[in-house]
């Protein structure tokens, strides 16, 4: 049995692999996930992660957690897969098989540079499929794109400016708003090279309704989870090497939060469901 690194009023997170946690968890448990695996590019993470092993070695990995993120996804539920374009295309064939397409998101990329004979990089892939037809589809609007220099509407939408919808435009599948920004030779996860906040709370706000289950098994820098918070969803989370960043992360943000019991009924998502809430205050106080 695992035990968490915290909890809060509306998740509870893991110092652990994520196919550990997944294995304890029932299958059909969760209606939302997030993933922002590690690309195996040979990025220093400053925590010992290795991120450069055989390309073989990686994909049957990602084979592994994919496969059980699949398993656990509730019918209706949604996954949202963040990668490079070209491996991308790799995790598309291992959840072709299993799930339902809805949408391969481009998210812009900001500040990059040619790489030898191929075209300019200026994109990131946000997969989308869900189990099924989706359980829940919110339409979320952004605003209306302005000048940073003057201040004035980038677009004149045709001439039918007057015809938009005042609380702004329709979400696609193109984020040009996003700055990923991922590029780095070295990662620091309170600096700008941690994924956007925006990201992963568009996916939540696109498939998820307030009281539905979020898991994120690469918790980083923990944005899912301030996300998940923020808009009072429940989640899971798992992470190897930064939960401290994650601890300080929501301690800043939701102080009367974090270290409180979870609201939702966790034990019931658990196939071993001996697991009180006796050794939950127990074990937490112990791990704080």
């Amino acid at each position: 049995m695992l035990y968490p690194y915290l909890t809060s009023l509306h998740g509870i997170l893991y110092d652990s692999d994520c196919l550990e946690v997944m294995d304890q968890l029932k299958s059909e448990t969760v209606d939302c996930i997030f993933a922002d695996p590690p690309f195996n590019l040979g990025k220093d993470y400053k925590n010992k992660y290795n991120d450069k092993i055989s390309q073989e070695e990686y994909y049957e990995w990602c084979s592994k957690w994919i496969k059980e993120c699949c398993r656990i996804l509730k019918p209706g539920g949604a996954f949202f897969l963040y990668a490079l374009p070209d491996i991308a295309v790799r995790f598309a064939g291992f959840l072709h098989d299993r799930l339902t397409f809805r949408h391969w998101i481009s998210l812009s990329m900001k500040g990059t540079f040619p790489r030898g004979k191929k075209l300019y990089p200026a994109h990131y892939a946000l997969l989308y499929y869900t189990r099924g037809e989706p359980k829940t589809f919110n339409r979320v609007r952004v605003p209306i794109p302005t000048c940073r220099h003057c201040g004035k509407e980038i677009k004149d939408y045709g001439g039918h400016r007057n015809k938009l919808n005042p609380e702004g435009l329709n979400l696609t599948d193109f984020w040009e708003d996003t700055s990923p920004n991922r590029h780095k030779k070295y990662k620091v996860r309170s600096g700008v090279n941690e994924l956007k906040l925006m990201i992963p709370e568009r996916a939540i706000l696109i498939s998820t309704d307030p009281g539905d289950i979020v898991f994120d098994p690469f918790g980083g820098g923990g944005t899912t989870y301030q996300a998940a918070e923020e808009h009072q969803r429940y989640w899971i989370g798992s992470e190897l090497y930064d939960c401290h960043h994650i601890y300080t992360r929501l301690k800043q943000r939701y102080p009367f939060s974090v270290t409180r019991d979870p609201k939702f009924n966790y034990e019931s998502l658990l196939k071993d469901e001996d697991y009180s809430d006796k050794v939950l205050r127990r074990l937490k106080r112990k791990s704080m």
